[in-house]
């Protein structure tokens, strides 16, 4: 979902030359998005049907010059493949706490009923946007 939103707001922005992508640490990758994260992010006029789930690769940590993990697990995990020099939680970022500030993970809905999709898709939603804010300074056009 929070890739889908930064896509959106990105376009929104007008800043084309910025890409966004999601991985996760405990995927196989080419699962389909939730039926529930589908409709959460349908109503914000976002189709998230073509979604496929990857799994994060040192690759991939490597060509990235920002890293944003949900939970301090997956924030330990993308640490220990090599990525922990450009990583922080999405909590923390966005907020612009300093790393030694209590930051709460966002919760993964997974298994949980539409209402917990929704919230998570709007907590989101807030913490991307407050990302790109904080990335303007150095990324608008």
């Amino acid at each position: 979902m929070a890739e889908a939103l930064a896509r959106a707001s990105l376009e929104r922005r007008g800043w084309s030359h910025v890409t966004v992508s999601s991985a996760g640490v405990a995927t196989g990758g080419g699962s389909p998005a939730s039926p529930e994260a589908v409709r959460a992010l349908a109503r914000r006029g976002i189709d998230l049907a073509p979604h496929g789930s990857r799994a994060v690769t040192e690759e991939l940590l490597q060509a990235s010059d920002v890293i944003l993990a949900m939970t301090p697990s997956h924030l330990q995990r993308v640490e220990a493949m090599g990525g922990g020099d450009k990583a922080e939680l999405l909590t923390r970022f966005a907020s612009g706490d300093d790393a030694s500030a209590p930051a709460p993970p966002v919760t993964d809905p997974f298994g949980g009923d539409q209402a917990m999709y929704d919230d998570t898709c709007a907590l989101l939603e807030e913490l991307v946007e407050a990302t790109l804010d904080r990335l303007a300074p150095v990324v608008a056009p």
